[in-house]
């Protein structure tokens, strides 16, 4: 059978589940994609992605299936940390393009049915920022604008240091002397990341501000950077406390030298987060349109996250980001994504009915590299599969992986290998850019991993995620708020099943097999099930049919979706 007439008979086969599930938000059971703007698609020939490349492929996005996509900054930036430090909240970086480009990517979105969510960095701003510069003058309205501080001196030496002894994310002392203003100022991240001081209601409303004017662009949401980080802990009298060690590292200037249990995670920083859902439903009360959404960055525990979602009077963030998958390795088995998807489940998933799945970004190895290639294909059937929304990093559909880079005088960055340029297809620069050099060298294996290749392959990654996509449309996905509308097990050591059910005529299980054996299920069901999709370690064709009340055989890194219709 053609990629093409599978997909096709995927589409008809689902018309009748389009009211299946009137209660399901469109942010519940979508599929989201993370654009990194410098390396998805140049437009102008300088080597680095932008926004006029963006919406170019927009068409794109439509075509795999994505419901929304979340971009990394592309607001004014020096570009110490790419982007991340904002110098101008309200203005597009001349890198990426200006407003009126933004304006013209929205128009594209909008025309094609697909939503923009934005990210938005609240803790800190660039020391570049106007807001910072009028603080170090103690300009009227600012001066608090920023955590700053005279210091203690030393009983000893009577020399002046730092107010306490916190260490940044980024390494060193999270305080840092500035002449101009004689005090220290706070940064959990680069000495260029002035932390904002949010016990200032100011603060707050000028972050309310650039909220309301992106959503008055038209945008459908934000990501919210480094959520644990906003508040500190302050003592009545000003002064701050050392934290604890870690008791787990020996290294003073590590950031896991501590026990960060005043500079993260903060009561406060739980009840912003339902100031600014509040917020956003304020804004489509009087705007009306789609739900807006939150979702929030936060490598933070589960329990954690519960409350950033909600209290149970009070709403949240509607999508605390669950990075469990991400943290498994080559050698994990079944049972450890059973563990993984447990620990996300048992409280979220109680609570609050919502899930939602991550397994790559920005920051992290790619799953070709920390689970290897062979098992791409497993980690994206299993992100689409299970219940909610799924999170997938430009470039994880087409199995691409980190790239070894050198430093240069543009980027000098660790993290790097995974921010490389997007592949399209196999001609120069992976046709990301017409440019001599991009910012980041193209991969060398883009011949074979790239979007036009895999298009014509039946089984190739890319044909396997918008089938799964497909999947997420049909009754039986769209069930899941339902009672027994899905469940997951490790049937063996290695092999995971997925089952989601409307309890009526559809149900599908999803198979997986994480291991290099062949393994044998016997007796999974009483009932002759279709192979809807198959993986490229499959012996098996769509439209082929097994009777699951027999043995199954699933080749080693074996994926399998198969259906029973009544």
């Amino acid at each position: 059978m053609s990629t093409r007439l599978l997909l096709g008979l995927l589409a008809a086969l689902f018309v009748s589940s389009a009211a299946a599930s009137t209660d399901i938000d469109w942010w519940e059971n979508a599929a989201l994609y993370q654009i990194y703007p410098r390396s998805f698609q140049d437009s102008d020939g300088d080597g680095v992605g932008d926004l006029n490349g963006i919406t170019r492929r927009l068409s794109y996005l439509k075509e795999i299936g994505i419901t929304a996509t979340w971009l990394s900054p592309i607001f004014k930036s020096p570009m110490s940390d790419f982007g991340y430090d904002i110098s101008d909240f309200k203005q597009i970086d001349e890198i990426f393009g200006t407003l009126a480009d933004f304006d013209a990517l929205m128009l594209e979105a909008k025309s094609l049915g697909l939503k923009i969510i934005l990210d938005f960095v609240p803790n800190h701003s660039s020391d570049e920022c106007e807001w910072f510069q009028k603080s170090v003058n103690r300009e009227d309205g600012y001066d608090d604008f920023y955590v700053w501080h005279d210091g203690k001196l030393n009983a000893e030496t009577g020399e002046r240091e730092p107010p306490s002894n916190w260490v940044s994310v980024f390494g060193g002392p999270q305080w840092t002397w500035h002449e101009t203003r004689q005090q220290y100022f706070l940064h959990q991240f680069q000495v260029k990341q002035p932390d904002l001081n949010f016990s200032n209601p100011m603060v707050r409303e000028h972050m309310l501000d650039v909220l309301t004017f992106w959503l008055d662009r038209g945008v459908d949401g934000f990501r919210i950077d480094a959520v644990p980080h906003i508040y500190e802990q302050r003592n009545a009298d000003g002064s701050y406390r050392d934290e604890p060690l870690s008791g787990w590292n020996s290294d003073p200037n590590s950031y896991d030298y501590l026990d960060h249990i005043y500079t993260k995670d903060q009561p406060e920083t739980v009840e912003l987060m339902y100031e600014w859902r509040d917020f956003l439903l304020k804004y489509q009360a009087e705007h009306g349109g789609p739900t807006r959404v939150l979702l929030a960055e936060a490598y933070s525990p589960v329990e954690t996250l519960s409350a950033y979602f909600g209290n149970g009077t009070r709403l949240g963030t509607q999508l605390p980001m669950n990075f469990q998958l991400m943290y498994l390795s080559g050698h994990s088995t079944a049972r450890d994504v059973v563990g993984a998807i447990d620990y996300w489940m048992q409280t979220m998933w109680t609570q609050h009915q919502t899930a939602n799945w991550v397994i790559g970004n920005h920051d992290t190895q790619r799953v070709a590299n920390r689970m290897g290639a062979h098992k791409v294909d497993l980690l994206n059937v299993i992100v689409n599969a299970l219940p909610g929304a799924s999170v997938t990093y430009y470039g994880e559909e087409i199995g691409m992986s980190n790239v070894a880079t050198e430093c240069t005088e543009i980027s000098c960055d660790g993290r790097d290998g995974e921010r490389t340029p997007m592949q399209w297809a196999p001609v120069q620069n992976a046709d990301f850019s017409t440019a001599d050099s991009p910012w980041l060298p193209v991969s060398p294996d883009y011949m074979r991993f790239n979007v036009q290749t895999e298009r014509g392959v039946a089984r190739s990654s890319l044909q396997v995620f918008k089938g799964l996509q497909q999947l997420k449309s049909s009754a039986a996905f769209l069930a899941f708020k339902k009672k027994d509308g899905f469940s997951y097990e490790a049937l063996t050591e290695q092999v995971l099943q997925i089952v989601r059910t409307n309890n009526l005529n559809e149900e599908y299980r999803i198979l997986v097999n994480m291991g290099n054996a062949i393994e044998i299920i016997d007796g999974l069901a009483d009932r002759v099930f279709e192979y809807m999709l198959v993986t490229a370690y499959s012996r098996h064709r769509p439209g082929e049919t097994i009777d699951l009340s027999n043995r199954l055989l699933l080749m080693p890194y074996e994926a399998i979706v198969l259906r029973w219709l009544a």
